[in-house]
């Protein structure tokens, strides 16, 4: 049997240094077989497993009882079972991930009860991110990702918080690959927008993007239509479009924070490589894949050239790229917001609908609707502090 010990109070320097040097002081012989440490506003709660003869009990609760109240922390025992304690500790463990600008009970109340049903149980709840949105992580055991991902959308689908849900172990942390639309997602702009209102055809070409982005057209038919409405404008527009272009909130903090940490990342666009190879160079992006405007007497011709990167050719480029970073599709994790990115979105190991379209959040794996791109990696269960 272990004995657990619970402490609680105000944090001060010290508290856990004088602890051990308590124990140690006893000479009794003793195991630390399980410990957590956790200070909320000023608020201490100290865990400690302790493996201790039954005859040694008595005198040990009496010394931790001593150091507490010297301290002012309130101490309550109890006994555990051992082996119960290292049979769920090697269960196969689910991180749920909570995110909104304001976390309210609700909707986290609703994720313990969809837990609670499937058989799962929360082992622990701590705070990764308190800025520019607060992102809490639940560890749940004995439940299965398959088992409460659907119904975790639907919470977060019906409230105003971002739900994500990824199985433990080392393959959270393994190397990965970020695949990341362009338009409205790495950008807050639609780069073939930008082009058509230099041509004045801007309220044509956004009708036409509108359609396509919702799924209502082929984005191969829309491409045609729009691109050629530019027919005749000068390629000196091109620097021009790239220097009105301002990259969505937290996505320069997104890439810096995967590369640091040994990950790739990816863009692929319906847009267009002449405007955002430049950007994606800036930011260290290691792969690209974009449509090529047909330019002809230093003018757009109205027309692209080679492969159109469609809906069909970013879930193509992503599996390119995954060869390439020599990265398992499961490890991948594709970031996008309209319909031609749906493909992708459902051949990733992970499928984030950014912003996105109702077809988009209905699809994917999970959702973050505030304006911050960096808000994707509490999703991957990185925390605050690692960016």
């Amino acid at each position: 049997m272990s004995t657990v010990v619970i402490l609680s109070g105000m944090d001060r320097p010290g508290i856990t240094q004088a602890l051990f040097e308590q124990l140690a002081a006893l000479e009794i012989r003793h195991a630390i077989s399980d410990m957590e440490q956790v200070v909320i506003h000023g608020h201490l709660i100290l865990t400690l497993a302790l493996e201790i003869a039954p005859e040694n009990r008595e005198s040990v609760l009496t010394s931790l009882a001593e150091y507490s109240a010297s301290r002012g922390l309130e101490l309550r025992a109890q006994e555990g079972d051992h082996q119960q304690i290292e049979r769920s500790a090697s269960d196969s463990t689910v991180h749920i991930t909570v995110m909104g600008r304001q976390l309210s009970a609700r909707p986290l109340g609703r994720v313990a009860a969809i837990v609670s049903a499937a058989g799962g149980n929360i082992e622990r709840i701590f705070r990764i991110a308190h800025y520019p949105v607060t992102a809490i992580e639940l560890l749940v055991s004995n439940v299965a990702v398959d088992a409460i991902k659907t119904s975790l959308a639907e919470v977060a689908n019906s409230t105003e918080v971002d739900i994500g849900v990824q199985a433990g172990g080392l393959q959270r942390r393994a190397k990965k690959l970020v695949v990341l639309d362009v338009d409205s997602t790495l950008i807050q702009q639609e780069v073939i927008e930008l082009l058509a209102n230099h041509a004045g055809v801007g309220e044509r070409v956004k009708e036409i993007t509108d359609r396509a982005m919702n799924g209502e057209i082929d984005f191969r038919q829309a491409l045609q239509e729009r691109v050629g409405l530019l027919a005749g404008l000068p390629i000196s527009i091109i620097d021009q479009v790239r220097s009105e272009i301002t990259l969505t909130p937290g996505a320069r903090t997104l890439i810096r924070t995967l590369k640091k940490l040994h990950h790739k990342v990816g863009i692929v666009s319906g847009g267009f490589a002449e405007v955002i190879t430049p950007i994606a160079q800036e930011l260290g992006i290691d792969f690209i894949a974009a449509n090529h405007l047909e330019i002809s007497d230093g003018k757009l011709t109205g027309k692209t050239k080679g492969q159109i990167v469609d809906r069909a050719g970013k879930a193509e480029a992503l599996r390119q790229f995954a060869q390439l970073a020599d990265v398992d599709l499961a490890d991948t994790v594709a970031i996008g917001d309209g319909a031609n990115d749906l493909d992708m979105i459902a051949l990733a190991g992970l499928g984030i609908a950014f912003n996105a379209k109702p077809v988009v959040r209905a699809s994917a794996d999970t959702s973050v609707n505030t304006p911050y791109l960096d808000s994707v990696l509490y999703l991957l269960g990185i925390p605050l502090n690692e960016i």
